[in-house]
């Protein structure tokens, strides 16, 4: 009987062990703001977007409503400073960081792929977020990193992108478009979640 127990006892120990490693499963969401234009009829009620089309914005979600973004903050460089940066990496709540542009975030096209990270990963992108918050790596630019290339930059980091060079970077993800064929692509093959709302008839989307 006392065997028993034990045996009892041990199975137990196990299936709550797998179940709280499953909850404790750790994500990372990255969120894409489509980019558009207003559409000819509703051009007086609709604003214009930075990069039109080809423009729009991705932010990391790194905890529950909890985004990170690469923005420009002052003077707009055509070119990247090597000292007089004017950017900032930012912290948005998941309201804000979709109505970034203006709108509301119920009208605009949205992407989300929920990515399963590593702890080690998890702690690497922690660490990553806080120096960037505290102090930004690089200049906003035309030619340059903007926010495409800026996450592009963090997700190489943590492993789950190919990492290129700096000026590599922000010549191959021009816009964010260009990480999001990427990473769909990815989520595809590792069956990772997608969640997409489609926009506003009044504007005109780009498409994946």
């Amino acid at each position: 009987m006392k065997r028993l127990k034990i045996f009892i006892g041990l199975l137990l120990i196990l299936s709550f062990g797998d179940k709280t490693l499953a909850n404790d499963s750790i994500y990372i969401k990255v969120h894409f703001l489509y980019g558009s234009k207003p559409k000819r009829e509703f051009k007086d009620i609709e604003s214009k977007w930075f990069g039109g089309k080809l423009g729009g914005h991705v932010g990391i979600e790194i905890d529950s409503n909890k985004i990170i973004d690469f923005v420009p903050y002052g003077d707009f460089h055509y070119f990247a400073h090597k000292d007089k940066y004017s950017s900032k990496y930012a912290t948005h709540d998941l309201k804000s960081f979709w109505e970034i542009f203006g709108g509301s975030s119920e009208s605009v096209k949205k992407l989300t792929i929920v990515i399963p990270i590593s702890l080690s990963q998890k702690l690497k992108l922690d660490s990553i977020s806080k120096a960037y918050t505290q102090q930004t790596p690089y200049d906003y630019a035309f030619i340059g990193m903007r926010c495409g290339a800026a996450a592009y930059d963090i997700i190489s980091q943590i492993g789950l992108l190919k990492k290129y060079t700096y000026r590599k970077t922000y010549m191959k993800i021009f816009y964010p478009k260009k990480i999001r064929k990427r990473l769909l692509k990815q989520a595809v093959q590792n069956k990772w979640s997608i969640n997409k709302q489609e926009g506003t008839h009044r504007r005109k989307w780009e498409k994946d």
